[in-house]
């Protein structure tokens, strides 16, 4: 699995706060660092993905 944060994030924090393994801020977005999502990391990006306030991450 790999993850993107793309344009739309409007930096809230969240993915950070549930995935800190993949998921960092990056100045005022956040971005995913740790490609692909190591396995033990998969449940809480899909987690993730899901409290985006502003569905900016992709999951591939």
């Amino acid at each position: 699995m790999f993850a993107i944060v793309n344009s739309d994030c409007i930096g809230c924090g969240a993915c950070e706060a549930i995935c800190p393994q993949v998921f960092r801020m990056n100045y005022e977005i956040a971005e995913a660092y740790t490609n692909p999502v190591p396995q033990d990391a998969e449940e809480s990006t899909k987690e993730a993905e899901k409290s985006c306030p502003v569905a900016a991450i992709i999951l591939e």
